[in-house]
């Protein structure tokens, strides 16, 4: 599996922060944290969504229009996190 492009993935999450927090840490209690999270396990629960193997009322309608691209750079960013909230992580 090719990995997403962060940069792109960071443009493309302004509607996710909504929910799930600018930095990936929700503040509400309801809504995971995706910040840090394995990047498989986004782009598959993202697909799954997708494809209403997984049905949510808040997700399923936003998650149907995403293309590949578009959950392999939501799944990169969101994977490239500091759980902590902190941003992305620093890289060497």
């Amino acid at each position: 599996m090719a990995s997403g492009d962060i940069e792109q993935g960071q443009e493309k999450a302004a509607i996710c922060g909504q929910c799930h927090g600018k930095n990936g840490i929700s503040i509400v209690p309801i809504y995971p944290n995706l910040a840090g999270q394995k990047e498989q396990y986004l782009v598959l629960s993202l697909q799954a969504y997708r494809s209403g193997e997984r049905v949510n009322m808040a997700m399923t309608p936003h998650a149907r229009k995403l293309s590949d691209e578009d959950i392999a750079d939501l799944a990169a960013y969101y994977a490239a996190m500091d759980p902590a909230g902190g941003g992305l992580k620093q890289t060497d």
